[in-house]
């Protein structure tokens, strides 16, 4: 106890201090002579808003009544009826002469009617401006004056162990804040699909907040609160936001076009292990290995070549191949970015000019004669599977043609060549040149796998 109070009086001590120090923590408030994250915290609240969702959903039927004879026989309507959902969840303002509200795609994604409330208990309809599925953000906007708007941190900036502050709607109670710290930075895996770079903190989140402000000490905002790790749906101290660097460059490309038009530069990418560093002589542990490069793409042009390592995009390190996908898969197509690049132990800078996703795509008899009249491609990321399944995605068949008898259909995805599977149109491509011959082709149709037997 003796040590704790001396401890105790010691911090007091350096918070009683002049200079930088102090500045840099200054949560002691001198007239009640108590700790407090109260003055970062008068900074945001008023930027935080509650944002009520009202939606239209099928409504739940008995199986049996989905059966066309016993809907006829009870003289049930043929269109399910819908039944009304509210939902709550939370939202932050960052730019206060627009009306501009962040929030979750997955707060307002289906709405029929979106209600924001502000903290000064005022409540006003929103429209949404756009929204992105692959990074569950949406941008509202709100007719109000008044407001109050929070400054967006470098979330770049942020090191494991920050104090962090979490606020909103949790549960419906009204404003909340919660505080923690960062545990993680960087994770993926999280949801099933999507760019993944999400901020980790023990602060704790909960149903409801979603779309809330995960905040600095500075009362700046470092991320959007997005997602829990939770067996029972409350909170366990695992929870995630999106960083603000991903939200600043989304929301830049919803309010100039109301989507993101992402691009691509043609390049498989996989994480520097320490056994991949120590063989190829890398003094780092960090960064992204390019393996493969698609011959005619973005990447090749610029001169990337299978083997380099890249450790910083734009400015932003990368850390991993989570890392470089997340920034360019928030990279406007057609705009340039500078890769810092490591190749023989020597560092470059290369400029690559990001594709549109759709500019990839091939002939299936420039592979295979057997696939003539189909045309491949990687998965669109506006398809279903984006994300959750890989492989190469046809795009069309021309009825009559070789492709076509072989049993191959628009929409089919290709998962495996000779039982080994493929992951995008350059391994496709790989392959074929490498196989001495191809026998068969894993399908995946809807729900069924199939197995195409070539000639």
């Amino acid at each position: 106890m003796r040590h704790g109070f001396a401890f105790a009086l010691g911090v007091l001590a350096l918070l009683h201090g002049s200079g930088p120090l102090r500045a840099a923590v200054a949560w002691l408030d001198p007239e009640r002579g108590v700790l407090t994250l109260a003055p970062a915290l008068e900074k945001a609240r008023g930027a935080v808003v509650n944002i009520a969702v009202r939606s239209l959903r099928p409504a739940e039927l008995n199986p049996l009544f989905r059966d066309p004879f016993f809907r006829r026989f009870f003289g049930l309507p043929d269109i399910v009826p819908k039944r009304e959902v509210l939902s709550a969840g939370s939202g932050v303002i960052i730019d206060a002469g627009k009306g501009y509200v962040v929030t979750n795609n997955h707060v307002v994604e289906g709405a029929e009617q979106i209600v924001v409330t502000l903290r000064d208990r005022r409540s006003f309809e929103a429209r949404i401006v756009g929204t992105d599925p692959a990074t569950d953000i949406a941008v509202l906007q709100i007719p109000a004056e008044r407001l109050e708007e929070l400054p967006l941190a470098d979330s770049d900036r942020l090191r494991v162990g920050d104090v962090v502050l979490a606020i909103g709607n949790p549960f419906g109670l009204g404003q909340t804040v919660t505080s923690g710290i960062v545990s993680a930075l960087g994770r993926s895996g999280i949801v099933p699909r999507g760019f993944q770079n999400f901020i980790q903190t023990d602060a704790p989140i909960n149903p409801g907040n979603s779309g809330g402000a995960l905040i600095n000490s500075k009362g700046e905002l470092v991320g959007i609160n997005t997602a829990i790790v939770s067996p029972a749906g409350g909170n366990v101290g695992i929870g995630f936001a999106v960083p603000s660097n991903m939200v600043r460059a989304v929301v830049a490309q919803l309010l100039r076009y109301g989507e993101v038009r992402r691009g691509r530069i043609g390049v498989t990418i996989q994480d520097l292990t320490p056994d991949l560093a120590t063989a190829m002589g890398i003094p780092g542990r960090q960064g992204a290995v390019v393996s493969a490069v698609e011959p005619g793409s973005p990447a090749q042009k610029a001169g990337l070549r299978p083997g380099d390592v890249v450790v910083a995009a734009d400015g932003h390190p990368v850390r991993s191949a989570t890392d470089l996908r997340s920034i360019i898969g928030v990279t406007e197509a057609g705009r340039e970015i500078e890769l810092r690049v490591l190749r023989n132990g020597r560092e470059r800078r290369v400029r690559v000019r990001v594709g549109l996703p759709g500019e990839r795509a091939v002939a299936g008899r420039a592979l295979l004669p057997e696939l003539a009249g189909a045309r491949l491609g990687d998965i669109p990321e506006d398809h279903p599977a984006y994300g959750r399944i890989e492989g190469v995605f046809v795009s069309d068949v021309v009825p009559g043609s070789p492709a076509w008898r072989l049993g191959l259909r628009a929409g089919d995805i290709v998962t495996a060549v000779n039982r080994e599977p493929v992951r995008s149109l350059a391994e496709f491509e790989e392959i074929v040149r490498r196989e001495h011959r191809i026998y068969g082709l894993n399908i995946l149709r809807g729900n069924m796998q199939l197995f195409l037997l070539l000639p």
